[in-house]
């Protein structure tokens, strides 16, 4: 009798699990859902044996522009030639401006063929003698003599400190960092090759062993944390990894749980996180990653207009730095999650879903008209399903189910599936 009550216990315990750990029962055994992911692996491997396209491949209607990476005696020169021509044309009597390159909406152009956001050739002239634009002249004409400091003493500085050289003519940050784009644009050169970077932000952990500096880094034994990302990207190298995909995420706490869990140890990945907004430092790690090891990246982010906002910056470009899109996008990110569909297939309860503002409702339709979101039907379908019903959630929602749920059983049964756009 005490045997058939136990057992009575036993099986009552294991009905109560299913409604706790919904879908648990579907997963399958770990070496299957690795089968999979193996033969995710090998398709992106073999498909980037390519050749990558590059704008001057396309016959595009419009003449566009991009800068590239340039070594530190070419920055001189070009900064010397700048001064040199301004100094001809002051003593010619004409005063002086510069010719930036608009970094306007109107000026912005989205390539199919690239699946990433280009500047078009438009540019204005921000004249010295003019009362509307001699202050922004000045802080270019500023930012560009530091730059040139920097390149002759070879050293790097955060967006930070160059705001710090002269507070009282920039008096915001945002100005002299809007600035510092427009002097990239100028020369025709990356910001990484001004030798100017934003403060440490990203982080990553998992299966990747990298050179920092010199220094050998091993991610594995990062602990809960992991290492941050350099914010010079020059000095990375020496990439290798036994990993199968790259997993972004969006979210610090989604992170973190995963870090913690060691997710990266259960299936084979490299999960990283600009805890945010993208910063260029983890756009240009994620990319440095991608191209070099040839792996798929899957990406994790709330289910609400800004989460695939965030998924478009690294994948297709933000409109601010689309100057440097070549270098700042990581082609073919795969949507994992949380997509608006999961609210209803994974059963999330309505009190840890959110109702969508006006603003949200706005943004999402807004993005339903970009053409990087047209190109991916996929896309189209989940933000119209979330505009419809006017609900979003964040990946913390899944905890409804068990603070573990995310890495025991939505993030394991999204792979088996391949549940990816």
């Amino acid at each position: 009798m005490a045997d058939k009550r136990k057992r009575r216990r036993a099986d009552s315990d294991s009905d109560d699990e299913s409604p706790r750990l919904p879908f648990k029962n579907r997963l399958k055994p770990d070496s299957v859902i690795l089968a999979t992911l193996k033969t995710l692996t090998e398709a992106t491997k073999s498909a980037s044996t390519s050749k990558t396209l590059t704008l001057s491949d396309l016959s595009l209607s419009s003449t566009c522009r991009e800068v590239t990476d340039l070594p530190l005696s070419s920055v001189q020169n070009k900064i010397l030639t700048l001064a040199i021509s301004l100094a001809k044309s002051i003593l010619a009597g004409n005063g002086f401006s510069f010719a930036v390159p608009s970094r306007a909406g109107t000026n912005q152009l989205y390539v199919p063929e690239l699946d990433r956001i280009v500047l078009k050739d438009k540019s204005s002239v921000r004249p010295y003698a003019s009362v509307s634009t001699v202050r922004k002249t000045t802080i270019t004409t500023r930012i560009l003599s530091l730059i040139h400091q920097l390149s002759l003493k070879n050293i790097h500085v955060t967006k930070r400190d160059l705001f710090y050289t002269d507070v009282k003519l920039f008096q915001d940050q945002t100005q002299s960092d809007a600035v510092l784009d427009d002097v990239s644009c100028i020369l025709g050169c990356t910001r990484s090759s001004l030798n100017v970077v934003a403060a440490e932000k990203g982080v990553v952990v998992g299966r990747l062993t990298f050179s920092d500096n010199g220094d050998m880094i091993d991610c594995t034994k990062m602990g809960i944390g992991g290492k941050a990302i350099p914010p010079n990207i020059d000095r990375v190298g020496d990439m290798s990894s036994d990993a199968l995909f790259i997993l972004l995420v969006e979210k610090d706490a989604a992170y973190m749980r995963l870090a913690e869990d060691r997710f990266y140890n259960r299936f084979p990945c490299i999960i990283v996180t600009a805890k945010g907004q993208p910063d260029v430092a983890t756009r240009l790690f994620l990319r440095k990653m991608k191209m070099e090891l040839k792996l798929p990246v899957l990406a994790l982010v709330d289910s609400d207009p800004y989460g695939l906002k965030i998924l478009s910056v690294y994948g297709c470009g933000s409109k601010n730095m689309s100057y440097d899109s070549a270098n700042l996008t990581t082609p073919d990110i795969k949507w994992l999650g949380i997509r608006p569909s999961d609210l209803d297939k994974y059963k999330i309860p309505e009190q840890c879903r959110l109702p969508m503002t006006e603003q949200d409702i706005k943004t999402g339709k807004d993005l339903l008209e970009e053409d990087f979101v047209k190109k991916n039907p996929g896309w189209v379908e989940e933000l119209s399903l979330m505009v419809k019903s006017k609900q979003k959630a964040e990946i913390q929602a899944l905890s409804t189910f068990g603070f573990q749920y995310l890495s025991e059983v939505y993030l394991p049964l999204k792979l088996q599936q391949q549940d990816w756009l």
